[in-house]
């Protein structure tokens, strides 16, 4: 369980969990919405159907969500600070994560309909497996 979090959290390949999901660092705001068609290590297509990652729009709604009330509230209620300064921190904090939050929710999303594969893994470790340079969605 501790591998699967922490390929979800490093945006990994759910295959052969070697693989990156996007091109760009994690905080990157030059192509923030690019991502790979397949994973550059094992071949793993990121985008199995049309509008595949719908899905990860519900987690990062609700996640966000809850994300944002619990901030307001620990900026007001627990540290007293008034509601203006609680919401100006907030839209700082959200400007500075929200590329981060996108790419978590994609990540998620593909983690839970794409199972890890221990002989895919292995092949790519040992350079058995070959897979063509991947090319990047366009705003997928």
């Amino acid at each position: 369980m501790a591998s699967i979090l922490a390929n979800i959290f490093a945006l990994r390949c759910p295959t052969c969990h070697q693989g990156d999901l996007f091109p760009t660092g994690s905080f990157s705001f030059k192509r923030p919405f690019d991502q790979y068609k397949h994973c550059p290590a094992c071949g793993q297509n990121y985008f199995p159907e049309p509008g595949f990652y719908y899905g990860s729009m519900f987690i990062s709604y609700i996640g966000s969500g809850f994300a944002c009330l619990a901030i307001v509230m620990f900026l007001r209620w627990v540290l007293g600070w008034s509601m203006i300064a609680s919401f100006a921190t907030l839209i700082a904090i959200v400007a500075v994560v929200f590329v981060w939050w996108f790419r978590f929710a994609r990540s998620v999303w593909i983690h839970m309909v794409c199972k890890y594969k221990p002989e895919v893994a292995a092949a790519v470790a040992s350079g058995d497996l070959k897979v063509a340079p991947p090319e990047t969605s366009d705003r997928s």
